[in-house]
């Protein structure tokens, strides 16, 4: 046994102090340090080292990255995000809010990989977690379920099991004996961590976590989880919708632009390989506030669909409400609308929504929730066949936005015949089977739509 020792974490951050104070000195926040008893342990739990070598320095140029293998895993859309397949001795942290589908996805990625894969969770029981695979409908017999939470029985059954890819579902249920401090606390995520990213280092096994996240959105645990892993991937979506999108916040092999989305069903989570004809909603009638936006999700074009309602307050105070729009962006948008184009909405309640669940960022969406709300606010449809992609500045300007021939080609993919962009868009080209429409300002908006 070793030197037992009394520390004091925040369970916020994960910052260490030598006594209990009611700030934390790290992130200000307050009542979040908590004592923890650990034992000091000097000797790793992983002990086979496969690459024994000499650290020494090595020119710059005569290190070669042309070629770094990665294991496909089987979902185009995963490996997308991955920047390519998982590379060997990657570890990869998976967050995302509970019921979102992280364990379904990593259990489709198990039965998919052509893999050895060795699968231990410490929340769900090998009956669950086949009863889930059946519901899947995958059949894998290099797959293998392991139900443990002590990080000491995880490396003894590693020894000889040698699985080409591991799967921790989740970090946060991990525990070693050597430490007094119970499962999830700061001192037992970052001690299981280290030991997994020793073995995932030293036997280039690609090692994959689960997380779970605080009521803030972020990964629970100590911040410097994030920074010791490769790889930090976030599932988002809405419970209440069936679309989920995965995204990556860190990527030490690829960029953190791209973005994978997957539908909900009851079998699992299935790729979504042409968002945008799901995004936008069929209509029998043509219906006053509906306008479709071309925007870029990661490095994705995506056509979506801006629904607004603008109505008159029945209280003093006009209410401002959007789903999966910024809704500051929105009171800057109406206040443009009513100083630059004229409109008194000071008396209108005004909603905008996003279509599928989503939240978007796209500065381009700018126009098209213009357009919506003019088109409800004056109670005409605008034309299915139109589409825009824009921002708008204080001044009531319309403003070019970056990648524009990405969106003009998924227009013309859905069928679109007119895009509305900026005057002072730079398009590369002729474009001959869709209309580009060059707009300086939102009054000439107004004009051309009404």
């Amino acid at each position: 046994m070793g030197k037992i020792k009394k520390v004091f974490f925040c369970q916020i951050c994960g910052t260490q102090h030598t006594q209990w104070q009611g700030q934390c000195n790290g992130c200000k926040e307050w009542n979040t340090i908590v004592e923890e008893i650990i034992s000091k342990e000097t000797n790793e739990l992983w002990k086979k080292d496969i690459n024994p070598s000499k650290t020494s320095p090595i020119q710059i140029n005569d290190i070669n990255v042309d070629l770094i293998p990665r294991f496909k895993s089987g979902d185009k859309e995963l490996d997308t995000v991955l920047g390519g397949g998982l590379v060997p001795g990657s570890v990869t942290l998976l967050g995302g809010e509970p019921g979102i589908g992280k364990s379904t996805l990593l259990l489709q990625l198990a039965l998919r990989i052509k893999k050895k894969v060795l699968y231990i969770s410490g929340e769900e029981s090998q009956h669950q977690i086949k009863l889930r695979a059946n519901r899947i409908g995958f059949r894998n017999e290099n797959c293998f379920i392991l139900s443990e939470t002590e990080i000491q029985k995880i490396f003894h059954q590693l020894q000889d099991f040698n699985p080409h890819i591991l799967i921790i579902d989740s970090i946060q249920t991990l525990h070693s004996n050597k430490i007094e401090s119970g499962s999830g606390s700061v001192s037992q995520i970052k001690a299981s961590t280290t030991e997994l990213i020793h073995y995932a280092k030293k036997t280039n096994v690609p090692v994959i976590l689960v997380g779970h996240i605080t009521k803030d959105g972020a990964i629970a645990g100590p911040k410097i989880l994030e920074h010791m892993v490769d790889t930090v991937l976030q599932f988002e979506g809405d419970r209440n919708y069936i679309y989920r999108i995965l995204r990556a916040k860190k990527n030490r092999y690829g960029a953190t632009s791209e973005i994978g989305i997957y539908e909900m069903i009851a079998n699992g989570l299935k790729q979504v390989l042409n968002p945008s004809k799901i995004l936008i909603s069929e209509k029998d009638n043509k219906l006053s506030g509906h306008a479709i936006a071309a925007i870029i999700e990661g490095i994705r074009p995506l056509m979506i669909e801006v629904q607004a309602l603008v109505s008159t307050a029945v209280y003093g105070t006009p209410q401002r409400s959007s789903t999966g729009f910024n809704a500051k962006r929105l009171n800057m948008l109406l206040a443009v609308l009513e100083k630059r184009a004229g409109f008194s909405l000071n008396t209108k309640d005004v909603f905008i929504n996003i279509t599928g669940g989503m939240s978007v960022e796209d500065p381009a969406l700018d126009l098209a929730v213009i357009a919506a709300i003019l088109s409800s606010y004056n109670d005409i449809s605008i034309s299915e066949k139109f589409c825009f992609a824009a921002e708008i500045g204080l001044s009531g300007e319309i403003r070019p936005i970056p990648k524009a021939e990405q969106r003009i080609q998924e227009a013309k993919k859905l069928g679109f015949k007119n895009l509305v962009i900026s005057k002072y868009s730079k398009i590369n080209g002729v474009q001959n089977s869709i209309k580009i429409k060059y707009l300086s300002n939102v009054e000439s908006l107004v004009k051309f739509l009404f």
